[in-house]
């Protein structure tokens, strides 16, 4: 297995209000985040982000240790699984214009309002069944995305992550160290349906043979 590394560290932390995420949950409101369609994306924020829109100040100041950490150049070829609008490959086709990039997303909505300059690099498929062949990519990254899957499509996704990359990769998923951290994120939740410790999301990686890097997501 890879290492776990904080490759986001440089990604702005947003003020989460735990509280009223929790009040405003329900089994409605996750039913339809879990569509994936304009209301998590762009509707109101208990659905979601409550408007995704392209801010350079997210994804410029991670892309530098990404491209450092993988040894990523104009020749190097990127798989984001789970790329919603596409604005981690924008600010890294702005850093290797020369790399190949390609996206992949299960919302429809997320790709038909992806950035302009990346959309035909997009396109539907889910992270079970990724549409490409074994190796055909340097890096396969994939943030916060394969945990709203059930565990055994989880199993599939970081299969498939795997089977798809020659050299390295790199996920996010939901999790918590210890009981503090798992009433957050009992609270945060709204769409992920496979969320474990950090020591049995290690187990979890092995038993689907995943050997890249990985790191967490705690509110």
């Amino acid at each position: 297995m890879g290492i776990e590394i904080d490759l986001l560290r440089n990604y702005p932390r947003a003020s989460r209000d735990l509280e009223g995420r929790e009040l405003s949950k329900s089994s409605e409101t996750r039913r339809i985040a879990r569509q994936f369609g304009r209301e998590y994306f762009d509707g109101d924020r208990a659905f979601g982000y409550g408007g995704l829109h392209y801010q350079p100040r997210f994804w410029e100041p991670v892309i530098p240790d990404i491209v450092s950490h993988f040894e990523l150049t104009n020749s190097s070829r990127v798989l984001d699984v789970g790329c919603a609008k596409g604005f981690f490959l924008y600010d890294l086709s702005r850093a290797l214009p020369g790399a190949t990039l390609r996206g992949v997303d299960i919302s429809d909505y997320a790709i038909s309002n992806a950035m302009p300059e990346v959309r035909d690099r997009i396109q539907r498929a889910s992270a079970t069944t990724l549409p490409f062949e074994d190796g055909s990519f340097d890096l396969v990254v994939s943030i916060n995305t394969v945990h709203n899957l059930d565990r055994n499509d989880c199993l599939k996704a970081l299969s498939e992550i795997e089977r798809v990359s020659s050299h390295g990769s790199f996920v996010t998923v939901d999790a918590f160290r210890n009981d503090a951290e798992r009433v957050r994120m009992e609270q945060w939740n709204l769409t992920a349906l496979t969320v474990m410790s950090t020591d049995d999301w290690k187990i979890f990686f092995a038993k689907a043979g995943y050997t890249g890097d990985y790191y967490w997501f705690i509110p």
